[in-house]
């Protein structure tokens, strides 16, 4: 795989909280373009904090963390903005909005690109369908299951088609044919070019989906498979 691919790039990376024990340290990797890695580790190994790095929610200790080959210690307010746009978060949490509908939740993310609100209603409205969630467009959060919600929150993380789309246990609270549906999904995503990261404590899919895995260990990402470019597929 060409360097120039590298989507994201660890050099030396050390994160801690303040005077604590490194919670990540002198992580040195490339993730590229047009590939998908599976996140494991055992629960509190740090799969979560990875996540916010490559979200830009918090920063490196020390040593350098290039995003779209920006060092994300020296970004500015206006292009942290700007590279967030192109990436796609499911976290535990969902983050959706209870005063707006299912419908409007997916669809906030395309109120930036310009499409009229009708583009942005039928596109919605066709991710949702897909995620088995066609009954509840007019719904609120807040009357939704775990399962459902978390369907919502990956449809409105993907709807955007983003560069980089960060997946934090997206199969946690649904069953195992929407698991299946949810990993073709991210797969499909993966094709078109996205770099996706499904972090993970299901074994199944780690073991059944030939993905690169990247195991968080002591502190440190142990490769169990090629890091090297796209691999495997469904």
């Amino acid at each position: 795989m060409a360097v120039e691919d590298a989507i994201v790039s660890f050099d030396k990376v050390m994160l801690h909280y303040g005077e604590g024990a490194p919670v990540l340290k002198n992580v040195s990797l490339s993730l590229y373009k047009r590939s998908f890695y599976f996140l494991t580790g055992a629960s509190g190994a740090g799969k979560t904090t990875l996540m916010r790095l490559l979200y830009m929610g918090m920063k490196p200790s020390s040593g350098q963390l290039k995003i779209f080959d920006r060092d994300v210690s020296e970004i500015s307010r206006q292009e942290l903005f700007e590279m967030r746009q192109k990436i796609g978060v499911v976290f535990q949490d969902f983050n959706l909005l209870n005063h707006l509908t299912v419908l409007e939740n997916v669809a906030l993310p395309l109120k930036v690109t310009g499409e009229s609100e009708k583009q942005r209603e039928n596109q919605a409205k066709e991710i949702l369908d897909w995620v088995g969630l066609g009954e509840c467009f007019n719904a609120y959060p807040y009357v939704l299951s775990g399962g459902q919600k978390q369907r919502v929150a990956i449809a409105r993380a993907v709807i955007i088609r983003p560069e980089i789309l960060l997946a934090d246990e997206p199969t946690g609270n649904v069953d195992e044919q929407i698991a299946n549906k949810l990993m073709n999904l991210f797969y499909g995503m993966h094709k078109m070019g996205t770099c996706v990261i499904v972090a993970t404590h299901y074994r199944q899919f780690v073991d059944t989906f030939h993905y690169n895995e990247l195991k968080i260990e002591n502190c440190r990402i142990i490769a169990d498979r090629s890091i090297s470019g796209p691999t495997g597929g469904f």
